[in-house]
This record gives C-alpha cells, sequence and structure tokens, in this order.
C-alpha cells in the first residue's frame, strides 16, 4: 500500500478469462488488492490462475478469491485446498463467514498456514436488509482476536477494532453515494476510510463498467488514498 500510494482493491466481477486478465493487467498497477469470484469464470482452465499469479507479482498486488466459506470445518479444507480450483495454491487471501462457528476457521487455517496465507471474516455488508450485525459481528470480532496468525482483519463497514495489525475492507464503494435496484448500497471514498476507519476500499463496476476502468481506477486510488492521508496527518 506505502510503496504504491493505494488502499484500492478492485472486485473484478467478470464471467470470461480474457476481462479478468485484461482488468488485472491495465488496472494492476492502481490497486493494492485483485478480489475474483473465480466459480464465475464460465472458461476456466488452470493456467488463468498462473497468468493471475503472475500479474500479481508484475503489479505487485495481491489475489483475494472471495469465496465466503461457509461450512464445517472438514468440508472447508476440501473446498480450499482441492475441488477444481486448488484456491489455496494461488490466492493470498480469502474470507469467510462465521455462521458454522470456529470450525471453518480452524478449517482454513489448517490448510492456509502452509501455504503462508491469510483469512478475512465477514463481520458486516452492504447489501440492505443484511443479518451480519450486533450480536453476529460482535462474535466475529472476537472469533478473529483468537487467531491472529491466520486471521488478517474483517470485511466491514467500518473500524471494528483499535488493534493496528487488523486490517479492515469496506466493500459497496462509488465516487457517488447510492443504491443500486437489488439493494447494494454504495459509501464514498471518504466517508469509508476517514469518516468510518477502514484501510481498504473495495470498488467494483465503478471500475469495471467503466468506459476507461484504469482511468477510473487512479480516480479511485486517488481519493481512496488522499481519505487515508487525511487520517495519518
Amino acid at each position: 500500500m506505502e510503496d504504491k500510494k493505494t488502499n484500492l482493491a478492485l472486485s473484478a466481477d467478470v464471467t470470461s478469462s480474457s476481462k479478468l486478465l485484461e482488468l488485472a493487467d491495465t488496472v494492476g498497477p492502481h490497486i493494492c488488492v485483485l478480489k475474483t469470484h473465480i466459480d464465475i469464470i464460465e472458461d476456466f482452465q488452470e493456467s488463468l490462475v498462473q497468468q493471475l499469479t503472475t500479474l500479481a507479482e508484475k503489479h505487485n498486488f495481491l489475489i483475494f478469491e472471495d469465496r465466503k466459506f461457509a461450512d464445517i470445518g472438514n468440508t472447508v479444507k476440501h473446498q480450499y485446498s482441492a475441488g477444481v480450483y486448488h484456491i489455496c495454491d494461488w490466492a493470498h487471501l480469502v474470507n469467510a463467514h462465521t455462521l458454522p462457528g470456529p470450525g471453518v476457521v480452524k478449517g482454513l487455517r489448517e490448510v492456509g498456514l502452509t501455504k503462508d496465507r491469510g483469512c478475512l471474516l465477514i463481520a458486516e455488508m452492504s447489501s440492505e436488509g443484511n443479518l451480519a450485525v450486533g450480536d453476529y459481528t460482535d462474535a466475529t470480532v472476537k472469533l478473529a482476536a483468537e487467531y491472529p496468525d491466520f486471521i488478517l482483519g474483517f470485511i466491514c463497514q467500518s473500524k471494528l477494532t483499535d488493534n493496528p495489525a487488523v486490517i479492515h475492507m469496506t466493500p459497496g464503494v462509488k465516487l457517488e453515494e447510492g443504491v443500486d435496484n437489488l439493494g447494494q448500497q454504495y459509501l464514498t471514498p471518504r466517508r469509508v476510510i476517514k469518516d468510518r476507519g477502514s484501510d481498504i476500499i473495495i470498488v467494483g463496476r465503478g471500475i469495471t463498467q467503466a468506459a476507461n476502468p484504469p482511468e477510473a481506477a487512479r480516480k479511485y486510488q486517488e481519493a481512496g488514498y488522499a481519505a487515508y492521508q487525511a487520517c495519518i496527518q
């Protein structure tokens, strides 16, 4: 983040390998994290993750597979390490719901620690009417504190802990606030970083559907990092 002066994560919710690789390469210089949904890629082949890894090294960003694991420990172990995607082999970060209890973290951790991977817990969500609130959020924060060697932070809407080692990543960010027709609620980079205390903004359609995605990414990069600098001055 400091080296590239960016706290921008791109949510690359696209369905073709070529589009994902194009975004990773052209937007890569402006981001610190590339968030993928590998299971919506319609033409997936193993070579895709190899190419993504090469681009991550080229542009110095982390790959975050937005898998949202939410099952018992033994099942998530296999989902993470095996199957079609072998997520643990290439994704630096994954995330998980805490609804199943600590077993979901234990299962992922058992696999992830062997490859120096990390996990984010979903403590809050940006969709209208979601149930990740109150006691659920509090329990998620408590669970994260029990596994600091694997849980790196939260997907959330605001800062949840004063621990400086914990990363807060917030989705639902656009340059103008609003709501889409499916209940996704959007906040501005400044609102998320300066007012709510998050660390990283996650931006999707504001970049991927822009006429010029790299230019749009540059604007979000500048807005997000300016908000961060305002917090530390």
